[in-house]
């Protein structure tokens, strides 16, 4: 709560509204990972906002998740220029690789796949972001690589 008081002192009174994105990192990173509705409804009380107003918000941005994620997260860019440089290929790969499809995580919950749009990296394509990570210039060795340090870092971590 206290976290969650420093970021709505920084908007008018009145105007709590503004601070959702930033509300919603918070309550993301507390809850888990994900946002489920009851937490999403809780942000919306502890707001003063509806909801609905909450949820339009989660379900337009793709940082944030609306269900339970992997410990890795690889969110491939598919837009534009990653997709001309082979992004569909490293998301098959990935897939194929780690047994699952977009939008899944594997039985382990280490991984999740996603595709996201643009992330503002366009000269670095393919590109993927893991975490506040960028990853770029994406090939199946370069995949391979970063597959084997998440799970290094996980038995590691055990």
């Amino acid at each position: 709560m206290t976290e969650f008081n420093r970021l709505v002192s920084h908007y008018p009174e009145g105007k709590q509204k503004s601070a959702l994105l930033p509300v919603l990192h918070l309550a993301q990173n507390s809850f888990g990972g994900w946002l489920s509705s009851d937490t999403m409804d809780y942000v919306a009380s502890l707001l003063q906002i509806k909801p609905i107003e909450v949820y339009e918000v989660a379900t337009f941005y793709s940082m944030y998740n609306l269900k339970p994620v992997g410990k890795y997260m690889f969110e491939v860019c598919q837009t534009g220029p990653c997709m001309i440089s082979g992004c569909d290929d490293i998301i098959d790969y990935i897939g194929k690789t780690l047994g699952i499809k977009p939008g899944e995580t594997t039985a382990d919950g280490l991984f999740t796949l996603k595709t996201v749009e643009c992330l503002g990296a366009c000269g670095y394509a393919p590109m993927m972001q893991m975490g506040k990570t960028y990853r770029e210039h994406l090939t199946k060795e370069k995949v391979d690589s970063i597959i084997a340090e998440c799970r290094n870092n996980a038995a590691a971590n055990n």
